[in-house]
């Protein structure tokens, strides 16, 4: 089954806000259904203690805007809330979404009030698809994000995904497994995302498995010669030191003796990991494994690995489910959607968003991103240019403050330019083939990594520059002044 299979089949017409129903009824009825428009979706604020964002979702959404149909029983229900016309849900019966969708690669690395994604189409359709739209970058990216850190933290050592008992349901296990191997993890214990991303799959054994048997020993004896190949035995059932490493050390021998080369595997999911890991692996090392692979779980987070390793703990594999899945210390991103441009008898006219908090002011207009580079290929700073503006390659570049937009801003020494929004989507069809979730995974790996380190410590991070254009800056001071006239 293929993802776009996946979205298909789920009928996700529905999956919106009452609100964007009764707007573009509203739309369809006063004639304004085809007016040209588009929407601009970024996030606000980082997670607490992030330096950056790893984009992710993109690939759903697109799956999801490409499959866009209202059924019989969609149309049914919406009859039964007696809120829309007949005529309406007949011009519905027929709605295919025909938008333009530019957007940042999945993968990539993300900062605050830059556009991510652009819809660009009849102000209907485009309104159409704002809350699935959130709803499937703001959770993806959220947990991409969280997913880097505890890689970071985790300094190379594969981190495996086990989330998804804690999951926010089944889409919230099934899309954050995506966004979890996106964000670096090398495994999940999930096998339906197995099987709709093909993402690997890894797991041990409950402690109920050890606990069915007669002796820990018999446990670990069945489990060893039913899966040789892949087995990691989990030690802590009765005790650690006592009897569950003496155990999984006298199984493994056996099976060495027996011709498998298997890496000897053992899971500490309890106690003072830090202690007992320095312990098993002493013990592993004088039964003559050199190599022991011990995993670590446990409600493990980027901070707690970070201090496991501080203490010297031998772990060499992360576990990772609850903070992760649900990236516990920020349970949302703050992503929105907003109107930038209408096209009114055939010109493009900038819209904005006023707040008394000037954080909360949109920037005007169709826009580019365009990240800056320096010599050593490290990101300087990202600019947000008019549609029909062109803009320097190097050099110094100028742009303004975006919450104090007559105030300037430099990015010093850039060596390239790199435009970020690319067309993925036009007239309602994908321009591109999705890209396999390995690549993706693999941009995000190399985009962290060409991050400065200030940016990617755990904790008071860099701030990244994202400013504006000259141009954008000029029009952004205009509208301040007098929204209602633009």
């Amino acid at each position: 089954m293929s993802v776009a299979d996946w979205y298909s089949r789920k009928g996700l017409a529905l999956f919106t806000d009452l609100y964007e129903l009764t707007m573009i009824a509203g739309y369809w009825r006063e004639g304004r259904a085809n007016v040209p428009a588009c929407f601009e979706y970024f996030f606000r604020s980082l997670p607490p203690h992030a330096g950056f964002a790893v984009a992710a979702g993109l690939g759903p959404f697109l799956d999801y805007l490409e499959n866009l149909r209202f059924e019989e029983d969609d149309l049914s229900y919406l009859r039964s809330l007696k809120l829309f016309d007949g005529d309406f849900l007949d011009f519905l019966r027929d709605f295919r979404p025909t938008c333009s969708v530019r957007a940042v690669a999945e993968g990539t690395v993300v900062f605050p009030q830059m556009p991510l994604v652009q819809v660009e189409g009849p102000i209907l359709a485009a309104q159409l698809v704002e809350t699935a739209l959130l709803n499937m970058l703001n959770f993806a990216t959220l947990i991409a994000t969280k997913t880097a850190r505890i890689c970071l933290a985790a300094d190379g050592e594969p981190v495996l995904e086990f989330g998804l008992r804690r999951a926010h349901g089944p889409d919230g296990g099934l899309s954050g497994s995506r966004a979890a191997y996106i964000g670096g993890c090398v495994s999940t214990s999930n096998v339906l995302a197995g099987k709709v991303y093909g993402i690997p799959v890894a797991g041990t054994q409950a402690h109920s498995w050890v606990m069915s048997f007669p002796s820990e020993l018999e446990a670990f004896r069945c489990f060893a010669h039913r899966y040789p190949e892949r087995c990691v035995l989990l030690v802590d059932t009765y005790d650690t030191i006592l009897s569950g490493v003496p155990n999984a050390i006298t199984v493994f021998k056996e099976l060495h003796g027996e011709g498998y080369r298997t890496r000897p595997a053992i899971r500490l999911d309890s106690g003072d990991l830090a202690k007992l890991s320095k312990i098993a692996h002493e013990m592993m090392r004088d039964a003559g494994f050199d190599d022991p692979l011990i995993v670590g779980s446990n409600d493990l987070d980027e901070d707690l690995i970070a201090d496991l390793k501080r203490q010297g703990a031998k772990i060499n594999a992360w576990g990772v489910g609850t903070h992760l899945i649900t990236a516990y210390d920020c349970p949302a991103l703050g992503g929105v959607y907003k109107l930038v441009a209408l096209c009114e008898n055939g010109q493009w006219q900038p819209r904005i968003k006023v707040s008394a908090n000037m954080e909360k002011a949109t920037e005007p207009g169709r826009k580019r991103v365009v990240r800056y580079y320096d010599k050593a290929g490290h990101p300087l700073g990202d600019v947000m240019y008019q549609d029909s503006e062109s803009w320097a390659e190097s050099g110094v570049i100028v742009g303004r403050r975006r919450s104090q937009p007559h105030l300037r801003r430099r990015l010093n020494n850039a060596a390239r330019a790199e435009e970020l929004l690319q067309t993925v989507f036009e007239r309602g069809r994908r321009v591109t083939d999705p890209p396999p979730i390995n690549e993706i995974q693999q941009r995000a790996r190399d985009q962290i990594a060409s991050l400065p380190e200030e940016f990617t410590r755990l904790r008071n991070p860099e701030i990244y520059r994202v400013i504006l254009s000259q141009a954008t800056g000029d029009l952004k001071e205009e509208m301040l002044e007098k929204p209602e006239l633009m």
